[in-house]
């Protein structure tokens, strides 16, 4: 694999100087895009990479010819309750602006408006700011009362970090915490479950009467932050998780998020 680039977007993050490091410790190539286009020169590369936010995989992942895994909108609705601890609903934007009552409403696989708790659908950005269609999901409110990320490769955690705890952040290495061992049990009931090869998976331990462990949300390994989780494992994830197009199977294309088609000017 060492013919293989990293690429990251011009906002580089914390973890993407832990991937970039540890890349090259492998002797991967690595490469900071300057701005949202692909110099000609990179463009289709082969054994290209990414790590990046959505809005900037969406624009460059076509002309790095890579297909990009995320689990599918609503696989955290799909969940059984014993798994999610709550009703987890997966509509549209202008079905949730008719909400009365107050919600955790979030995108599921991007950024188009905050993740949060709104007083009522009244709340929500309007149809001026984001499309009706756009699809969310609308959850009962619960409090965690501490928090794990996952990064998982063929259903098994490959690395994993707490990184809240009461609400607040709170990192350590999963290899640290004294919950390891449920975390790890808990994360096991989630293969079958209709998640891609390689993913993110953030779990809590519910807090109050209704204590028990708890999917909080899939995100995509190619723009999930590591918190503590070891990088080279990590790296592992994301290079399974953003790829090239053409090495992914049959089955794993239901899983590839659309990528825009990038039409540039001659």
């Amino acid at each position: 694999m060492t013919n293989r680039t990293l690429f990251l977007s011009p906002r580089v993050t914390a973890t993407g100087h832990a991937l970039a490091d540890t890349a090259r410790r492998r002797s991967l190539h690595v490469e900071t895009l300057r701005d949202w286009r692909v110099p000609d020169s990179r463009r289709g590369r082969a054994g290209a990479s990414l790590y990046a936010g959505p809005l900037f995989a969406d624009a460059v992942a076509g002309e790095l010819g890579l297909g990009l895994l995320e689990a599918p909108q609503d696989w955290l609705a799909r969940l059984p309750r014993e798994l999610t601890g709550r009703e987890v609903e997966f509509t549209t934007l202008a079905a949730a602006r008719q909400l009365r009552r107050p919600a955790f409403v979030k995108p599921p696989n991007d950024k188009s408006f905050p993740a949060r708790v709104y007083p009522d659908g009244s709340r929500l950005p309007g149809p001026d700011a984001v499309d009706d269609d756009t699809a969310v999901l609308v959850s009962d409110i619960v409090a965690f009362a501490a928090e794990f990320r996952l990064f998982l490769l063929d259903g098994e955690v490959r690395t994993g970090s707490r990184y809240a705890t009461g609400g607040d952040l709170d990192v350590a290495p999963l290899d640290r915490d004294p919950r390891r061992a449920e975390v790890l049990d808990f994360a096991a009931r989630l293969a079958g479950t209709g998640l891609p090869s390689a993913v993110v998976v953030d779990v809590g331990l519910l807090a109050g009467a209704d204590s028990g462990w708890a999917v909080i949300e899939a995100n995509a390994a190619w723009g999930s932050g590591h918190y503590a989780c070891d990088p080279d494992a990590a790296l592992d994830v994301v290079l399974r998780a953003a790829r090239p197009a053409a090495e992914f199977t049959a089955a794993e294309r239901g899983f590839l998020r659309p990528v825009p088609t990038v039409v540039r000017a001659p």
